[in-house]
């Protein structure tokens, strides 16, 4: 047989075995369910369920002053939509009371001649409290209010004549996201995690489970050598996994209005070579489980601290130092800059450059682990 011939034929075999395995996974319809239609509907529940923006809070207002400026500030607060009145009292322990409860999470008390000493142009005071017990909302929450007060004062100053001349105007304006909405950061994210976790799961578990059948050992006295197995494995999986990438950007694109402002070819080449890197680490889980259970225990312990670590839900920037050098070896953390820059930013290969050669970096240094790891565990 002559070098070409040889060539001819192992790919015939890949090809054949490639052909095998998509008839095997899409011959039961509860796989082609969770292949196809379980990835829209994960998108669709994050993308409203990630949300870190923080509307209609409800407030406690405890309004002792009872004046026209009084209430004036009270519906500066509502009309913004950050917040809601969920109880009004001339109580003051009731902003307590309806904090320990969760009827709220701000009070406002305007103490008794609030509206004098505005219109005297002495300094007015008003107590904001906020629930603390969530760090996030608190935050927000009382980065709110005191927008709302200080334009509220700064109003009332114009219109008795004593804002002073001059000073800084300052217009600030945020690019990329304007209105700074969490979801149009979150959903590109959701993308590269839901993509990373169908990758690992069809090719660990796959393995795991012909191995567990019996019919892996059918294949190993086939004609095919280990690397022919192994590509036979991952060929379908790779195919499958960037067709669920197109499919959640599509939904992404169409049902979230998710501005695309970079370049689509640098987005679909950097997306095979994360999914390629997340096949790697799927078949080297497989590799060294025996079970599909520790398949999937196994899985999870990668998974959890990949997605914390990955700037999914918090920055990177945020961690202490260690676990900012940690995130440097987390495939997720590169596509996830790529991602949202190509998405949000319009960036493209010039600027995402270093992100692009990590993944690569570990897509190959991955793949060559497996590809030992496979050839070893046939032995």
């Amino acid at each position: 047989m002559t070098a070409r011939e040889g060539w001819r034929a192992r790919v015939g075999r890949v090809r054949a075995l490639v052909r095998k395995e998509l008839r095997q996974l899409f011959r039961d319809p509860r796989t082609k369910r969770v292949i196809f239609v379980s990835p829209v509907i994960q998108l669709v529940l994050f993308g409203y369920a990630v949300n870190t923006d923080v509307r209609r809070v409800p407030m406690q207002v405890v309004d002792h002053d009872r004046t026209a400026l009084s209430r004036a500030l009270v519906e500066a607060f509502t009309a913004s939509d950050y917040f809601r009145v969920a109880g009004r009292s001339d109580d003051a322990a009731s902003i307590q009371r309806a904090l320990d409860r969760g009827g709220a999470v701000v009070g406002l008390r305007i103490p008794p001649g609030f509206s004098r000493d505005v219109q005297a142009g002495g300094p007015g005071s008003v107590q904001v409290l906020v629930d603390g017990s969530n760090s996030n909302t608190a935050t927000v929450a009382q980065g709110y209010a005191a927008r709302i007060v200080q334009r509220f004062a700064l109003s009332q100053a114009g219109d008795s004549g004593r804002l002073p001349g001059g000073g800084i105007d300052l217009r600030a304006r945020a690019w990329f996201n304007p209105s700074l909405a969490s979801q149009v950061y979150n959903v590109p994210a959701v993308c590269g995690v839901i993509v990373l976790l169908m990758s690992l799961l069809l090719t660990a578990l796959g393995v795991v489970r012909e191995r567990e059948m019996g019919t892996f050992d059918q294949l190993l006295v086939s004609p095919l050598n280990a690397g022919e197995l192994m590509l036979g494995k991952t060929i379908p999986v790779a195919m499958i996994a960037f067709a669920q990438l197109v499919l959640v950007i599509t939904v992404a694109l169409l049902w979230f209005a998710i501005p695309l402002r970079g370049s689509v070819p640098f987005l679909l080449a950097s997306s095979v070579v994360f999914v390629l890197t997340g096949l790697a680490i799927g078949l080297l889980i497989s590799t060294i489980s025996g079970t599909q259970q520790e398949a999937f225990l196994t899985m999870f312990l990668f998974i959890m601290p990949a997605i914390i670590l990955s700037g999914f839900l918090y920055p990177v920037e945020t961690m202490p130092e260690v676990f900012q050098t940690l995130t440097l070896g987390n495939p997720l953390r590169h596509f996830l800059e790529i991602v949202r820059g190509v998405f949000l930013k319009g960036a493209g290969p010039s600027d995402l450059a270093a992100q692009f050669a990590t993944l690569g970096g570990m897509a190959s240094v991955g793949l060559l682990a497996a590809t030992w790891r496979f050839r070893r565990m046939l032995g």
